[in-house]
Parts: structure tokens; C-alpha cells; sequence
């Protein structure tokens, strides 16, 4: 069915209820293991149903978020969502308690019970009204950014929209881009510092009611870490600050000489990776989408019914325009059994990682469409990444026809951001960490943190107190710091495995799309070390991993220096 077909009726709380008290009862009144499955049955479909809804909604509202209508379903949803969370800690409280639970493992896998116990960790209803504020601050954020217009080039751009200058090759419209944008930030800082004040507030008043000493635990806790824990992420950081940013300041000190460019950076300067311009891909938008088919369909028969689905169904939209939603993502419409894709293109390489990155995540649901219960869809989010990461890097098989003859600078560029990146992802971490061991920072506080992390992380940028940037308050444009705690990280522990397996594809091809596979398959079913395991890979915390691919890919940098 196509996406505008698709008929969205809100999800009633009431009816939900209803439904869901009924089906408890039934599950736990239960004489057999085989009357247990048919109500979770029962209850995997409820959920997937209230589930597919809420998608619809928020997708509909991204794609126009001056439409009134979602906007008060969107609203209506903030309200609702922390009452059907209590409903699903209710019915998971019945299922690790169920005398059937050994006969439900045998079946479907322990992983779902572990996780069920975690999720009984991480909330309770004395933390729902502080839930329904938070999610309110988050939409009123994601807003304020798709507000932006801004006069350049004589037109109004959305923050999307003004990438393209902030990459040009032209020093004075990159760095007036990169102006105009730090204006619209520090136009609207006070309101910034209001809104994460008030959500670092209501995170760390949840935490306590919940009997945490800080919002840190409950946030692992609602990330599901289930194999590793804050201690494995300190020692992850204190890696990449070792092994990585030694590196990464390396090649930045050969950007510099490349684009004749002081070294330390400035942050419009830092954007430029080559004097004659970033790689840009050489179609339209259209051609982008051809390519990523041709793509799809030379890596398997799976991946290319999955993206024929996609765009037959109208399951993409990725045009930039006025009132649309800042970012990508991928969600999934599990009534229909197929994933939608949401993005702003912009005209520069991120249009191209956006039909291997956010359709990586797509294709690993798509696979996982029939498993049953739903829980067993989905691993854990820095497992999702891997997904879209390494897919990123099976695109290059098409990087001629995306890119055309700027095909080895995006190469080059590409392995060269993967590799930096991590640094950048390790430091939101950090951030976020030290906010929320100590909630009571002022923002200005909170901004002389992030200067000082840009320091040990980033030693290649300059801050000079040029408005917003220079003056250490880059975190307020990262919209996971708002919407997704301690979500950052799970980029960084993806790119490292997504590098292992760029790593083979060096070698071969087919041995890489083979482990790969293995991985998709597994879903849900497994964890985020176990899935790295049963590709065949060595996991990203221990320290050799990161040495490994860090010397990989440096090598391969410096032979293919343009």
C-alpha cells in the first residue's frame, strides 16, 4: 500500500486500555504455555497497532509541521505515550513472572525477558507526568529549528537548505553561511538554554523518583543497555582520546595544507575538505534515488525487493522544503510491515549516505519484518546503527555513478568523516554525562563544558568567540543532546564495527555482505556484542579493535591522498 494511502486513526487511550486489561487477564489467567502465546499474540498486535498510528502521525507532521491537524495528534500522542508505556510495564511485569516464562525462552529467545526486566527498571508511573513535559519541550525544540529562515543568497533557507553554502569552496559565502547560521542559534540561545534547563530538570526529577542519584543510570537504563555499562563507555572515550584523536588531528593538520586553510580551524574552514570543493553528487535528486536502486539491487535479491517496495510505495521523502522537520530517520509502519524514510536533502554528499545510511537501517527492518513478537525485531540502537553504517560503505560500489568524477574524493572524504567522527560522537557523550551528574549547571556553565571537551576532543578547532560556535554552544544544534540521551555513543561503537567491516570489504566483497547478512538476520534476538560476535568481528571496547581500524584506514587515507 502507498504511504498516502495509509489511514491514520488515532489511537484511542481508552480503547487501548480496554483491550489491553482484557488480554492481561487472559494472559495471566493462562493453563498452557500455548493460551500464553496466544495472548501475547494478541498483545504484539495491540501495541504494533497503537504503534503503526503514532508513526503515521509524527511522520505526517515532520514532512509539514505547520499542519494543524498532526500537530494536535503529535500533541494528543505526547500526552498518551507515557500511559501506554505504563500499560506495556504492566503486561512486562506479567511476563517475567509468568510460570510459562521457560516454555516462552524455548521459543522466542531469553533476550526478550532480559529486556523486559530493564524496561520494569526504567519507568513507573510517578515519572509520567514529568514524561508527557519532557515530550512536550522535545517537539516544541524540533520546531524551533524547522522555524529557521534564514536570508542567504538572496532567499530564505531552511537549516537544511543553507548546507550546500556552508561546504562551498568560496571562503566568504562558506563563511557567511556558517554566520547566518550561528545567528539564527544565537537569536534564539536564551530559548535553547530554556528548554534543555527544563528537560535536564525533569530527567533528573525522574531519576530520583525512580531512587537513582542521577538521570546517568535511568538514561542506560532507558537506552536498554543490556551487555555493557557506563564503566565500558568510560574506558570506550578514554580510548578514542588515546588512539583516535592523535589520528584525526593528524589528518586534519594534512586538510589544512591541502586547502591552504590555517591550522587550527575555524569551524566554517574546518567544513572544507578540499580546495576545489567537497565531492557533490553529479545528478539530480531524482538520479540519486536511480543510482541507490541500481544499488539495491546489485548487493541481493532481498535488498532489491526491498527497495522497489520502498519507492513504489512512496515510502521515501527526502525534499528539503519550508515548514519540513529537520534531520532523517528511519521509522517503521509494522501494521503495513515496511519502514518509511524521512530526510532533507541538500545537494551535497549527504544526500547519497542518506540512501545507504537511513535505507541501511530500513533494509535491516524490512528483513526482520515477519519475526515474531515485534520486541524481536529491533536489536539495541548502536546495533541499528551498524546497520546503516556499514551500508554507507557497501555504497561505494556505486560512488562513480553517485559522484561522478568527484567519485575518489568522496571516497576519500567519506573514510576520512567515519574516522573523525568518532571523536565527535565520543564527546556528546561525555557531555551529556558530566550535565547529568550535575544537573544544577548554569548554561553558562554548560557551554564552558563543551569548550573544554572541544579541547581534548576536537584539538583541531579554534575557539575564538565567533558567535554561537566559537563561543563553545555547537551542542545546541545536536538534537539528540534534546530528544535522545546517551544516544550518541551508540554512533561512535557503530562506526568502529562499521569500519571492521569496510575493512573486509577491502578484501572481499562477498565475505563482508555474508557477515553482514548474518547480522541483519539475528534482529533483535541478540545483543549488541553477541551480533558483533556472530559476524565474526572483534568488539569495539577492546582497545585493539579501535588501533586496528584506525591503522586500516589511515593507510588506505595516505595511498589515496588527492
Amino acid at each position: 500500500m502507498k504511504f498516502s494511502e495509509m489511514k491514520y486513526v488515532r489511537p484511542e487511550l481508552d480503547k487501548i486500555r480496554e483491550d489491553a486489561e482484557r488480554i492481561k487477564l487472559g494472559f495471566s489467567g493462562a493453563k498452557s504455555a500455548e493460551e500464553a502465546e496466544m495472548f501475547l499474540t494478541e498483545w504484539d498486535r495491540l501495541m504494533s497497532h497503537a504503534d503503526t498510528m503514532m508513526s503515521l502521525a509524527y511522520v505526517r507532521s515532520s514532512i509539514d509541521t505547520n499542519d494543524e491537524y498532526y500537530e494536535k495528534e503529535v500533541e494528543y500522542i505526547d500526552e498518551i505515550s507515557p500511559e501506554l508505556t505504563e500499560l506495556g510495564q504492566s503486561f512486562a511485569e506479567l511476563l517475567v513472572n509468568s510460570p510459562f516464562r521457560k516454555e516462552l525462552e524455548g521459543k522466542f529467545g531469553s533476550l526478550m525477558f532480559l529486556n523486559s526486566e530493564i524496561f520494569l527498571k526504567a519507568f513507573s508511573k510517578e515519572i509520567i507526568p514529568e514524561t508527557q513535559e519532557t515530550n512536550k519541550l522535545e517537539t516544541e525544540y524540533q520546531k524551533l529549528i524547522a522555524s529557521a529562515q534564514v536570508d542567504f543568497d538572496g532567499k530564505k533557507c531552511t537549516i537544511s537548505q543553507l548546507m550546500p553554502y556552508k561546504q562551498s569552496a568560496d571562503d566568504e559565502i562558506r563563511r557567511a553561511a556558517w554566520l547566518k547560521e550561528a545567528e539564527f542559534y544565537s537569536e534564539n540561545g536564551k530559548k535553547l538554554d530554556e528548554i534543555f534547563d527544563r528537560l535536564v530538570d525533569l530527567r533528573d526529577r525522574k531519576a530520583k523518583k525512580l531512587g537513582y542519584d542521577n538521570f546517568v543510570k535511568l538514561g542506560y537504563l532507558q537506552m536498554n543497555r543490556n551487555c555493557y555499562d557506563q564503566e565500558d563507555v568510560s574506558r570506550f572515550r578514554k580510548a578514542v582520546v588515546q588512539y583516535i584523536v592523535p589520528i584525526a588531528d593528524r589528518l586534519y593538520r594534512d586538510q589544512a595544507m591541502r586547502t591552504g586553510l590555517a591550522y587550527p580551524f575555524s569551524f566554517a574552514d574546518a567544513a572544507l575538505h578540499f580546495r576545489d570543493g567537497n565531492p557533490k553528487p553529479s545528478g539530480t535528486s531524482e538520479d540519486i534515488l536511480e543510482t541507490g536502486k541500481k544499488l539495491y539491487h546489485s548487493l541481493s535479491e532481498e535488498s532489491a525487493e526491498f527497495i522497489d517496495t520502498m519507492i513504489e510505495n512512496e515510502l521515501i521523502d527526502v525534499l528539503s522544503k519550508k515548514g519540513k522537520a529537520s534531520g532523517g530517520y528511519c521509522t517503521q509502519l509494522a501494521d503495513y510491515k515496511v519502514p518509511f524514510i524521512f530526510a532533507n536533502f541538500n545537494g551535497t554528499a549527504d544526500d547519497v549516505e542518506v540512501i545507504t545510511h537511513e535505507a541501511g537501517h530500513a533494509f535491516a527492518f524490512y528483513c526482520a519484518r515477519d519475526i515474531f513478537p515485534s520486541d524481536n525485531q529491533s536489536p539495541t540502537l548502536e546495533a541499528c546503527e551498524i546497520h546503516s553504517m556499514t551500508m554507507e560503505f557497501f555504497g561505494w560500489r556505486m560512488s562513480d555513478e553517485f559522484f561522478g568524477s568527484d567519485s575518489e574524493k568522496f571516497r576519500y572524504s567519506h573514510l576520512f568523516g567515519a574516522l573523525t567522527f568518532i571523536p565527535y560522537g565520543a564527546m556528546v557523550d561525555h557531555f551529556q554525562h558530566i550535565i547529568y551528574e550535575h544537573p544544577e549547571m548554569s548554561p553558562a556553565q554548560r557551554h564552558e563544558v563543551w569548550s573544554e571537551l572541544i579541547r581534548v576532543y576536537m584539538p583541531w578547532m579554534k575557539l575564538d568567540g565567533s558567535p554561537f560556535y566559537g563561543e563553545g554552544k555547537g551542542w545546541q544544534r545536536q538534537l539528540h543532546i534534546y530528544e535522545n540521551p546517551f544516544y550518541y555513543i551508540d554512533y561512535c561503537l557503530a562506526q568502529t564495527v562499521a569500519l571492521e567491516f569496510w575493512a573486509i570489504m577491502q578484501r572481499s566483497h562477498s565475505d563482508a555482505w555474508e557477515r553482514y547478512m548474518k547480522l541483519v538476520r539475528k534482529a533483535g534476538t541478540q545483543t549488541f556484542t553477541e551480533l558483533v560476535e556472530t559476524a565474526g568481528l572483534d568488539s569495539p571496547f577492546d582497545e585493539k579493535t579501535l588501533r586496528e581500524v584506525a591503522d586500516c584506514a589511515v593507510k588506505w587515507l595516505e595511498r589515496n591522498k588527492i
